[in-house]
């Protein structure tokens, strides 16, 4: 017997569908397909759905890790797409974390906790 793990995908709740759609393009997210309840993003291996759908008790405790190879790269973009600003959200700058992270803290327009961060290097070189 052998089992295989293809992919597995969070569902995104969205208090406002269309504008977290925009929000999630503009953050580098492909939209591959969408329907009116449901639509799909994937950036290179990371994917997701977000859903048209809301529950405030849900977003309260609903959070998403993005592991990237670049994470001050991606702060960097975040600035100069004018995420904050454009889309009203909140973003803490990037931080070496004691489990081993560099990651910064991106609420989207739901209020749903994105941690995008990368490995420090001297724990990625202890894995190694």
């Amino acid at each position: 017997m052998q089992l295989t793990s293809i992919e597995a995908k969070a569902f995104v709740p969205a208090r406002d569908f269309a504008t977290s759609k925009r929000f999630y393009q503009d953050l580098g997210f492909a939209l591959v397909w969408s329907t009116e309840e449901l639509a799909y993003f994937r950036h290179d291996r990371s994917a997701f759905l977000l859903q048209n759908f809301f529950v405030q008790d849900f977003v309260d405790n609903f959070k998403m890790h993005l592991l990237v190879d670049r994470v001050d790269d991606w702060w960097q973009e975040i600035q100069l797409r004018g995420i904050v600003d454009r889309y009203g959200v909140r973003a803490e700058p990037p931080a070496d974390r004691p489990w081993g992270l560099r990651d910064f803290v991106l609420l989207d327009p739901s209020g749903v906790m994105w941690r995008i961060g990368q490995p420090l290097a001297e724990q990625h070189d202890v894995a190694a």
